[in-house]
């Protein structure tokens, strides 16, 4: 029950995030066309971060660890149900075969 509410929170963050990254300006005129000239500034000079930007730097880092943790809790509690690992039962444990008339 716990892995489910984290795996749906961690798919909520990451629509959020996705939503988030579609809502932003860009930053207009750093393509690769533009190395050549320009006043601003290729590192800084833009004047500081706003709601949008604060935000989906918490929800990447709230995914980072989201997903880092789920690894583990995956691999520690929730049983694996793909194996390929094959178990066979003694002969002593099978159940008879019936033969084929």
């Amino acid at each position: 029950m716990l892995y489910g509410l984290l795996a749906t929170l961690f798919v909520f963050c990451s629509v959020l995030i996705v939503f988030l990254v579609l809502l932003q300006k860009g930053k207009g005129g750093m393509g690769l066309g533009a190395m050549g000239g320009g006043q601003q500034q290729l590192f800084g000079g833009s004047g500081g971060q706003d709601i949008f930007q604060k935000a989906t730097w918490i929800l990447g880092a709230a995914i980072m660890i989201g997903s880092f943790s789920l690894a583990l809790y995956r691999s520690k509690y929730v049983p694996h149900q793909f194996s390929t690992n094959t178990y066979q039962a003694p002969a002593s444990q099978r159940p008879a075969s019936t033969p084929n008339a």
